[in-house]
């Protein structure tokens, strides 16, 4: 192996070693622990140490750093403390995750690392929207993301250095090929010679570095990301490596052929560089084993402080404080009396403008939202009042627009991401329910981003323009979910959702848009999440509703006005205002709980088991469901009108008032 360490002194050289040696010796210690039960899982980075360590040294301290499980080096050379390395890797309190998470899944800001998540891919887009942060607040930083060749095939891939390179994000995509997805060989993976080539389809500068040679890959990368600081621009970087043990330590590596592991083992970037600086006179053999013993020292004893710190005591309190980074709501009255009539539309729109004035970095995304104004024409406008690097056209990507938006909030800045309809989100699901969800549960990082779902039927857009999916995200802990039926709701509860720092779904029905209209505060002011509106109030019967499904019932209530009933609206799914539903039932000892969705697995359905568990005695009837059919949304109206629960309600109203 050919080092050209030139420009390196001794002490540079000397420190590129011990810093390779640390994550192997700790590694060696790690193997040992997990044969004796002590660790869980160990994934196993050994011969892909030169990496890590040459990527890390050649960024500046304050730059981010998006690791894979097998790059200790990353954590080690930022210096994280052992003990609390050793103490996440036990499942202690004193770690990172609180015993929530594994290994190397969480992230840390003291450090400016951000960890994986299982599934890859997400991670890619993530560091788009730190290197964005970058640009936005022009700090000229590099951002360096990591992934392994598998890791290519993932779509996100492909979403994030497309994003990348059209934005010109400052982002170091660093693949280590090392060979083998799990047990697949790189023959089963793609079919392209090197993944760098895959650089050109971005218009993308890309180069292949020796991941075995410690000064190859600390030196070209500390050139490129001195480049990058002064022209932002992304890079796709492949080192080739080679993993030496298994995927993790269970599965083994028995599908490598033998003389592929004969052939890496020699190419081992710690023996080798060792061998090259003793060889060169840079390190004798007393201050290696100097050197040795005062890591192996260091381990030790922050191996004593992690198995002498106390075990996680389960408190159910404790784990259900932490799924939501801590808001107090701050009620903000208008200035003024003044109002002024407003659609639906109009008051999105005046809510977005005057949050974007009151955050002064606040951050608008989607696609065509920018000159276009967005297919709604919500933003029509906004790039004449605040320019396109604040309102951003995206590529047709949402997955990656959500993890930029992740990548905003790790580094500060709120944002607010289009999805043109609800029904896209799909596209985006991963990023939404397992990392803008967990993230702060797991690492305490929040996602400060609120997604508007443009939502819902009656507008014969069939089966992929009209769904109301809500429901999808009610039953995942960390995301909220408000869901308003009128435009002064719209738009104190969007300026509340656009303050709030955790992960809102904003659902936004479109057949209300420009139906439904209403006096709205000219002002700034808003509304508060958890806190459901008594629209109606009456003894006979509890109507709960929730979006265009509110209007239904306010219509079929002003053809019976015999009826007299206790209209609810939620305005809030998650959190959901159960204080007024109970209050409301006890009184009435009748429900009925009318939405938009198809029944099964729709929200009604844990509305009706919550007032069974807790109003069952007041009742005088059962609780009644009405919701639209068990199919897809069609698209021709007299199909869609058939599909609807709002034909259905009338009839399901009486009933239950005949019960």
């Amino acid at each position: 192996m050919s080092y050209h360490t030139e420009d390196l002194d001794a002490n540079a050289l000397v420190q590129l070693y011990k810093n390779m040696l640390k994550p192997r010796m700790i590694e060696e210690k790690m193997l040992i622990l997990l044969r004796q039960g002590k660790i869980s899982k160990w994934f196993s980075g050994i011969g892909q140490e030169a990496i890590s360590v040459g990527v890390t040294m050649a960024l500046n301290s304050n730059e981010y750093i998006l690791p894979m499980h097998r790059n200790l080096g990353v954590f080690t050379t930022r210096n994280i403390p052992l003990s609390r390395l050793f103490a996440q890797w036990q499942g202690k309190a004193s770690g990172f995750t609180k015993g929530r998470d594994r290994s190397f899944h969480f992230g840390t800001q003291d450090y400016k690392i951000v960890g994986m998540i299982s599934h890859l891919g997400p991670q890619l887009g993530v560091a788009d929207g730190i290197a964005l942060a970058s640009n936005l607040k022009h700090k000229n930083e590099v951002t360096a993301v990591f992934t392994g060749e598998g890791g290519t095939s993932e779509g996100d891939f492909h979403e994030a250095l497309n994003v990348a390179s059209v934005w010109g994000l400052p982002v170091l995509f660093c693949v280590e090929n090392n060979g083998y997805g799990l047990s697949t060989p790189t023959s089963e993976q793609y079919h392209c010679k090197d993944i760098a080539d895959r650089a050109v389809g971005y218009g993308m500068e890309s180069h292949i570095i020796d991941g075995n040679n410690i000064i190859e890959v600390y030196t070209k990368v500390k050139a490129l990301a001195e480049s990058i600081r002064e022209t932002p621009r992304p890079i796709l970087l492949e080192f080739k490596t080679f993993r030496m043990r298994g995927h993790e330590e269970a599965s083994g590596s028995k599908y490598v052929p033998q003389e592929f592991l004969d052939a890496w083992s020699k190419k081992d970037p710690v023996i080798n560089f060792r061998a090259f600086l003793k060889e060169k006179d840079v390190l004798n053999e007393a201050e290696d084993v100097l050197i040795k013993e005062t890591i192996l020292q260091e381990i030790n004893t922050h191996l004593d402080i992690a198995n002498k710190a106390p075990k996680i005591i389960p408190s159910v309190a404790a784990e259900l404080n932490d799924v939501y980074r801590d808001y107090e709501y701050e009620a903000i009255t208008p200035n003024n009396a003044q109002t002024k009539e407003s659609r639906f539309v109009d008051a999105i729109s005046e809510g977005l403008k005057q949050s974007m004035e009151r955050h002064s970095d606040l951050v608008i995304m989607g696609q065509d939202i920018a000159e276009y104004g967005g297919v709604f024409k919500i933003t029509d406008g906004f790039v004449e009042a605040f320019g396109k690097d604040r309102v951003r056209n995206t590529p047709i990507c949402e997955s990656a627009i959500v993890e930029a938006a992740m990548g905003l909030s790790i580094a500060g800045i709120k944002s607010v991401v289009e999805l043109q309809f609800s029904d896209f989100v799909t596209s985006g699901f991963n990023p939404v329910v397992n990392y803008l969800a967990k993230s702060h549960y797991r690492w305490n990082q929040n996602a400060d981003v609120v997604l508007r779902m443009p939502c819902g039927g009656g507008v014969a857009a069939g089966p992929f323009h009209s769904q109301t999916n809500e429901a999808w995200f009610t039953k995942t802990p960390g995301l909220k979910v408000v869901y308003p039926a009128f435009p002064y709701d719209a738009k104190g509860l969007l300026l509340t959702a656009i303050n709030d720092p955790n992960p809102v779904l904003f659902f936004e029905h479109k057949g209300l848009y420009r139906s439904i209209r209403q006096e709205v505060p000219v002002d700034y002011y808003t509304l508060p999440f958890g806190k459901a509106s008594v629209l109606k109030t009456g003894n006979d019967v509890t109507i709960i509703a929730y979006g265009a499904a509110v209007h239904w019932a306010l219509e079929t209530l002003d053809d019976h006005p015999s009826m007299q009933a206790d209209v609810i609206d939620l305005r809030t799914l998650q959190p959901l205002d159960t204080e007024t539903i109970y209050n409301s039932v006890k009184k009435t000892g009748r429900a009925i709980i009318l939405h938009e969705d198809s029944l099964f697995g729709g929200i009604a359905s844990d509305i009706s088991a919550l007032i069974m568990e807790h109003c069952f005695e007041y009742l005088d009837a059962p609780v009644k469901r009405v919701a639209s059919m068990e199919t897809p949304i069609p698209f021709i109206n007299q199909l869609e009108e058939q599909y609807l629960a709002k034909g259905k309600f009338e009839d399901a109203l009486k009933d239950l008032l005949a019960y």
